[in-house]
């Protein structure tokens, strides 16, 4: 294969060679697929039906929720089909689109992790200005921002991914068409194209990632200075699960980034790729959900209300 116009499908990374274990495979992530589908979607639905909640922050973590429902069912659902029906084949436009909609949809959630950092750090140490600050308007601006930024990103690197001429094959070292891996396949002389781009983006997530830890400094100084302690356990209880969140996505994005190739290997690419487009959709509910006692409170609401009215 000389370039990427004779290559019509890629092969995807299967997680197992036996046919119990591709089956076991399957109900596991469809286990896990459907329970990012509930948590997900009850907290849109629970924000979107308590008046109560329509304030910036949980405005985000809508948005959040959408995203996270985005890149999961991105990358899930081929690589259950695939299990289920024993193969490993992508199309390359199906390999195309995937790329597209994941960096799409990872580069839109970590710029609105960045917009929830400012968010928290504005209700936290300027209270008083939060609704001037944070008006309706700006907030929509916000997150349009963040998916707008998502797209461009994604524009730009699908283009110039898919430009690049692939001399290495067509076996993609991941259960998903990712960046790297396609990368990977590409002519030796034709990466150095990339590498600009690639600079560019690893800089602007890393501003990111320091305007977030610069905000949770911040933060954290001012919720230790709040006398009361039913105060601080609220304002720990809206910033820790946002912390989590951040910690756990750009640890392990990072990590796949940044690893030597001296100790990459397959199963781990595998286990760190899950960690990180897989876990957060699945985790962030509930880590939002049980250390938040207004989501709590408005989630056994909607449940009530859906229960009794059946």
């Amino acid at each position: 294969m000389s370039n990427g116009s004779s290559i019509t499908q890629f092969l995807l990374l299967a997680f197992a060679d036996t046919r119990q274990l591709q089956l076991l495979h399957f109900w596991l992530f469809l286990g896990i697929y459907l329970a990012a589908l509930l948590g997900n979607g009850l907290i849109i639905t629970t924000i979107a039906c308590d008046h109560r909640l329509h304030t910036p922050m949980y405005f985000f973590l809508i948005n959040l929720s959408v995203l996270d429902l985005g890149s999961i069912s991105t990358t899930l659902p081929k690589c259950m089909a695939n299990s289920l029906w024993d193969t490993r084949a992508i199309s390359y436009g199906g390999c195309a689109a995937q790329l597209f909609f994941f960096a799409f949809l990872v580069v839109a959630e970590f710029s609105l992790l960045t917009v929830m950092a400012y968010d928290r750090y504005v209700a936290i140490c300027h209270p008083l200005h939060y609704g001037t600050l944070l008006g309706s308007r700006t907030c929509v601006h916000m997150a349009a921002a963040a998916w707008g930024s998502g797209f461009l990103n994604a524009l730009l690197h699908t283009a110039n991914t898919f430009s690049i001429p692939l001399c290495q094959g067509n076996a993609v070292g991941q259960f998903f068409c990712e960046i790297p891996q396609i990368l990977k396949l590409s002519c030796s002389q034709s990466y150095l194209r990339k590498v600009g781009l690639i600079v560019v983006s690893c800089f602007l997530a890393f501003a990111c990632f320091v305007f977030i830890l610069f905000s949770y400094v911040q933060i954290f100084w001012a919720v230790l200075r709040i006398p009361f302690e039913q105060g601080r356990h609220k304002a720990f209880s809206t910033c820790l699960p946002h912390l989590a969140v951040v910690s756990l996505f750009v640890s392990t994005a990072m990590f796949s980034d940044l690893k030597p190739p001296s100790i990459s290997s397959p199963p781990l690419d595998l286990v760190v790729a899950v960690l990180y487009s897989v876990v957060p959709p699945a985790v962030n509910p509930l880590l939002y959900s049980m250390r938040n006692q207004e989501v709590k409170d408005a989630l056994k609401k909607v449940l009530h209300s859906v229960v009794f009215q059946h």
